[in-house]
């Protein structure tokens, strides 16, 4: 009897455990995958929720915990929590000994299991490589983790073609899991949603995530007070329900700021990690997504809501005919957030995916493949026109 394929998991944070979910789902399920989960990063913070007790209560078994012991989130404790990653993960490679490791994007958390994977010679399939984010530096974690990958699952044609261009084999469209996610999940009513929060939401409300742009010359900080003066300006009458800021080099002073704001305003509450099911839920009852999360791109098109996308940050990712683009500036931001209730939000296409992406990546996982024929990847050279 041929033993079911092991393939471990990599958890950093909130955002992509969202993604993640739909494929770690279909991989528990199937008789010829064995899923190993080991969680890492911010999930094991309590600063910013504790993230690994919500995995545990959907029913998932934590394999291994690895704790970066990051200390701040200045670029030099960050780095030092990448390498304390590294070696972490090589001894939970040969403990967990997988078949295949799976990860999502760009962290820096997922940069160090990649790295460790590569000399431990485990094969590595890696989830929405290709993309372009502009305004940070996981624009070149994400490109390094895809030169480090075996299997590729991209959540959009331009995607597709960049990883292909990059001279990479073994590109599959899959579109994004998380759009699985947000039709699978069911979403609170109003008052239940309200009542969750623990904050009476408002005739109007929004939801708001603003993160460090890490390439910016500016002071993600200055960045932050232009978009709480828009959001003053906006008055009493709007609930603005905030997520906090991940744990990028200076996100712990944007939290700190908005925990600032939000105490200082009756109409606003902070909300480190709100789960998938209320964040879903306050994205579709919102008026609007603000801020500079990804989750304004890929998720808020899928359920109904426009979104009001600030910087750089996530500069050259595709975007739907419901994203508002803006400078970090009050006034345009103000403007911003008024025009979005001139969008006609019906037939807006999400360019991420269609609800299937996880089962198209189920069915690569589930094989024909060999370990060895994937370790031994080869630059596919491209033809171009001189």
């Amino acid at each position: 009897m041929t033993l079911p394929r092991r393939i471990c998991a990599v958890t950093g944070s909130r955002a992509d455990w969202g993604l993640l979910r739909p494929v770690l789902d279909g991989i528990r399920d199937s008789e010829t995958l064995a899923l190993q989960l080991a969680v890492t990063g911010s999930h094991l913070s309590p600063a910013h929720g504790h993230t690994v007790d919500t995995i545990e209560n959907q029913g998932f078994v934590v394999d291994t915990r690895i704790n970066l012991a990051q200390r701040g989130d200045d670029a030099r404790a960050v780095t030092r929590a990448l390498g304390r990653g590294v070696a972490a993960f090589a001894d939970t490679l040969q403990d967990l000994a997988p078949d295949l490791l799976l990860v999502l994007g760009d962290r820096f958390e997922i940069l160090a299991a990649v790295q460790a994977a590569l000399i431990a010679r485990v094969p590595v399939a890696h989830i929405a490589g290709g993309d372009i984010t502009e305004g940070a530096f996981d624009d070149a974690i994400r490109h390094a983790i895809s030169k480090m990958a075996h299997l590729h699952f991209a959540t959009h044609a331009e995607a597709a073609r960049r990883l292909r261009q990059m001279g990479e084999a073994n590109v599959h469209l899959s579109g994004s899991p998380g759009i699985d996610q947000i039709l699978a999940t069911p979403r609170l009513s109003r008052d239940a949603l309200s009542q969750s929060l623990g904050f009476p939401l408002r005739a109007r409300n929004l939801a708001i995530t603003f993160h460090p742009a890490t390439l910016d010359e500016a002071d993600p900080l200055d960045q932050l007070d232009t978009l709480l003066a828009a959001l003053d300006r906006l008055g009493p009458e709007s609930g603005l329900i905030f997520t906090g800021a991940n744990n990028d080099t200076g996100g712990d002073r944007l939290n700190a700021r908005i925990k600032a704001f939000t105490d200082a305003h009756d109409n606003a509450c902070l909300h480190h990690s709100l789960g998938q099911q209320r964040y879903y839920s306050l994205v579709a009852l919102a008026d609007a997504v603000v801020g500079n999360s990804s989750s304004g791109l890929y998720e808020a098109p899928s359920l109904g809501t426009p979104t009001v996308n600030i910087g750089s940050r996530q500069d050259g990712r595709p975007r739907a005919t419901s994203v508002i683009d803006c400078p970090a500036e009050t006034e345009a931001i103000v403007e911003a957030i008024h025009n979005t209730g001139q969008l006609d939000m019906q037939g807006v296409e999400n360019p991420y995916g269609d609800g299937h992406a996880s089962e198209r990546i189920l069915t690569i996982l589930r094989g024909p493949w060999s370990r060895e024929a994937l370790i031994h990847k080869r630059f596919i050279d491209q033809e171009y026109a001189t």
